[in-house]
């Protein structure tokens, strides 16, 4: 099992292509990995595929989202067969693969929240943004130009996300608080919570917020507990900065990780970089590379770019 890293699908806010430099701050070997806000759990991929983990603690809000990443590491042909049925559809589809799409998307907010029908909104959906109104239900539109993912480029992912995976992993849909304060000394716990500012809004990207405070609170107990994390939380973007740092008082060292060049700027004729922060808990500090490299940037590095 060598190559690139898998994934399942695209989505939005994914830390796969970041994978590489987050790494740079994790042991080599630790007990287990925790994601609480896991997505589609890009970094638990990437560390179980160098083998660095024993075990493995998905959890995500979005149980749907979650249903999808349990059948893709437990039973990945059946994920694979069950996803062709669904994808196959819309091109016999009467009105064409659009109204495929809405039609699926009508029967998972109905109640047949499958993992191939979850997958297959997340393949079609515009940008793999999971969206959902205030009433609960997905509302993201389709992408018209594409069909999405083919089940024969799905097929070798999945099954080496499962190969990586499977019997190694307790998958949980828990307020992350909970999962929290399940972690014990000897495991590392990585968070990606939804971006300040970006969340509790109309028509959300994210299936939901968190409020700053009681984050900050979470994170100040696994401090006294002796729980080493990482945090990916806000960014800039040229001299846009998102969101506000994280408090002095938790000890954190926050680094910036080079996203490449906004594709936003780029539309509008600039060259901006994105940076990403990463923050380090203490106990995680030691693995602060002594030079910096290529991609790692101080904020005073940032700024000048």
């Amino acid at each position: 099992m060598n190559g690139t890293t898998p994934h399942i699908v695209q989505y939005q806010g994914s830390k796969r292509m970041l994978a590489p430099q987050i790494m740079r701050y994790l042991p080599r070997r630790f007990g287990r990995m925790v994601e609480p806000f896991a997505g589609m759990a890009a970094m638990t991929i990437a560390v179980s595929k160098e083998g660095r983990a024993n075990h493995y603690t998905i959890n995500d809000l979005n149980e749907p989202l979650v249903g999808v990443l349990r059948a893709a590491i437990e039973t990945p042909l059946r994920l694979v067969a069950d996803y062709n049925e669904v994808w196959s559809e819309q091109f016999a589809y009467e009105g064409g693969s659009v109204e495929h799409f809405y039609a699926v998307r009508d029967r998972f907010n109905q109640g047949e929240q499958t993992p191939a029908n979850m997958l297959y909104l997340l393949a079609r959906c515009v940008k793999g943004s999971v969206r959902y109104g205030n009433n609960g239900q997905f509302n993201q539109s389709p992408d018209k130009r594409r069909n999405g993912t083919s089940p024969k480029t799905l097929r070798p992912n999945v099954e080496a996300i499962s190969y990586y995976l499977k019997d190694r992993t307790d998958f949980m849909s828990r307020d992350y608080r909970e999962v929290l304060d399940m972690a014990r000394p000897g495991d590392i716990v990585y968070m990606d919570p939804p971006y300040q500012g970006v969340s509790n809004v109309r028509d959300s990207r994210y299936f939901s917020g968190i409020d700053n405070a009681p984050f900050v609170e979470a994170l100040d107990r696994l401090n006294q507990r002796g729980i080493d994390y990482l945090i990916s939380y806000d960014g800039q973007c040229g001299d846009k900065h998102y969101g506000e740092d994280l408090p002095d008082g938790l000890g954190l060292r926050k680094v910036l990780l080079n996203a490449g060049l906004s594709s936003q700027s780029l539309l509008l004729g600039r060259k901006e970089v994105t940076f990403e922060a990463l923050y380090i808990s203490p106990g995680l500090q030691q693995y602060i590379p002594q030079q910096p490299v290529e991609q790692q940037y101080t904020l005073f590095e940032a700024l000048a770019v």
